[in-house]
């Protein structure tokens, strides 16, 4: 693997796992998601803690509101369950994504989505190793750079031909703007200096 390349991916990994909410934005409205699964063993056990640590402190009343209805409907009515525990769930993702200033549009189907680097990001946090996303975003960074200059090369170079000397220009453009896309984050992630432990989680 190229080193630049790996620096680079590495310095992502950091990026993408404590710049929270980008990640949120990704895969917190999946059914397998961790605002989803927070909830369901917060149904399980009883204790809506864990999940209003998902949501900003002024919204916590409507989610233990929230909860207490879906528990009690648990109580009253087994066969209602799945249906109580439905609605709550979507009112959980609904208010964790509206305090992120991302729309609701429905809980969706498990992995619905979800790129392999996120689904890295969650395996690194599970096996403590950043490793696995610095490989993911290592093979997207390389794919994507590869495919733009390869592009740019088969064009040719402004000339006689105004036309083809567009076309080129239309491929450097592309490729240019994504080395640059690649530079800004990494510069974000070296200003960002790691998180801070006040930044919204996920």
């Amino acid at each position: 693997m190229n080193l630049v390349i790996r620096k680079t991916a590495a310095t992502f990994a950091v990026l993408f796992l404590s710049l929270a909410p980008l990640a949120a934005r990704a895969h917190c409205d999946t059914l397998d998601g961790p605002v989803v699964k927070t909830a369901l063993t917060a149904l399980d056990s009883g204790d809506v803690r864990p999940v209003l640590a998902w949501v900003k402190a002024g919204h916590e009343q409507e989610i233990k509101a929230a909860f207490a209805a879906a528990r009690d409907a648990r109580k009253r009515n087994p066969a209602a369950r799945e249906a109580s525990d439905h609605r709550f769930l979507e009112t959980v993702v609904r208010v964790h994504r509206a305090g992120e200033g991302a729309p609701f549009t429905g809980l969706k189907a498990a992995g619905e989505g979800v790129g392999p680097a996120v689904r890295a990001a969650d395996v690194a946090i599970a096996q403590r190793d950043v490793a696995p996303v610095e490989r993911a975003l290592a093979g997207a960074i390389r794919s994507g750079l590869h495919e733009r200059y390869a592009t740019l090369t088969t064009r040719t170079p402004p000339g006689a031909d105004v036309a083809a000397g567009r076309e080129w220009v239309a491929a450097y453009v592309a490729y240019v703007h994504y080395v640059e896309g690649l530079e800004k984050l990494a510069r974000a992630a070296s200003a960002h200096g790691g998180g801070s432990s006040h930044a919204h989680a996920h």
